[in-house]
């Protein structure tokens, strides 16, 4: 007699299968990961984020700049929904899905309460397993930014100013983190 199965590895089929109730469903090597609608404060925190990030890749059209909700499938167990994420451009013009580049140029999280096991441990590894030049960890409550990259198993913490300049820019984008914590709400 077989044991039953108690633990399954979740596939992007299972997660495309599950309702529409307005939360967020990730997989990450077969681990769901569920959370609710983000707070207003994290929301305000993506704007003011996808704001600056906006104009600079308006500038310098390198990539593409997308929020959450929207799918980043790296593999059959590998789909998550990084609150921005900016893709590179194909032959000089924004994809019109994932699959068309199938690589990130920045992957970003703002952490809310329940978010922090997700963001900081798995996400971090996947990002990293799949050479995501970085990705960046907001901590509100911090007033920090984590930087990880490919290269480096422990991230940076930023508080004084983010510097990034993706693949083919020719000048790089500033975030003064004072100012950007004065725009973004805290508790």
């Amino acid at each position: 007699m077989s044991m039953p199965q108690l633990i399954q590895r979740w596939t992007i089929d299972d997660v495309h299968a599950l309702p529409d109730d307005g939360n967020r469903y990730e997989v990450i090597d077969g681990e769901l990961f569920v959370t609710p609608a983000p707070a207003w404060r994290h929301q305000r925190a993506v704007l003011e984020l996808a704001v600056l990030l906006r104009d600079y890749l308006a500038r310098e059209r390198v990539g593409d700049l997308l929020v959450a909700p929207a799918d980043v499938s790296f593999s059959a167990s590998r789909l998550v929904q990084p609150d921005l994420f900016v893709v590179p451009l194909v032959n000089g013009r924004r994809p019109e899905n994932f699959a068309d580049v199938g690589r990130l140029l920045l992957a970003i999280e703002v952490l809310s309460p329940g978010t922090a096991r997700a963001d900081r441990v798995a996400k971090r590894k996947l990002f990293r397993d799949e050479q995501v030049p970085e990705y960046w960890i907001v901590d509100l409550d911090a007033r920090t930014f984590e930087r990880s990259t490919p290269g480096d198993s422990r991230p940076e913490v930023l508080v004084d100013e983010v510097i990034w300049q993706p693949e083919g820019a020719t000048s790089p984008m500033t975030i003064d983190l004072a100012n950007y914590f004065s725009m973004a709400p805290h508790s």
